[in-house]
């Protein structure tokens, strides 16, 4: 069994980079699939770092799946209000 936790370090990491991708983003929606990839990544991390003894690591995903969910509400208040990048912002 921990053979295949071994090889989560694989897709943790991709998804990270996905998730970070989708979070520059300037659509509401786009950046609420980062936040699902990085809350994703967190479990595979933490779980990936179980295995491996690194606890530091999953202290670090705990505090970052909080932050996540902290911008997916935010990301979310701002969809219901209307995407704060409309296209007419200028270049952000």
């Amino acid at each position: 069994m921990e053979n295949w936790i071994e090889l989560l370090e694989w897709p943790a990491m991709a998804v990270t980079v996905l998730a970070a991708w989708c979070i520059g983003s300037h659509r509401p929606r786009r950046r609420m699939v980062g936040f699902c990839c990085f809350i994703a990544s967190n479990l595979l991390w933490s779980v990936w770092g179980w295995q491996a003894e690194a606890w530091a690591l999953i202290v670090l995903q705990v505090a970052l799946f909080l932050m996540n969910l902290r911008g997916w509400r935010k990301n979310s208040i701002s969809k219901e209000m209307g995407s704060l990048y409309d296209g007419n912002s200028g270049g952000r």
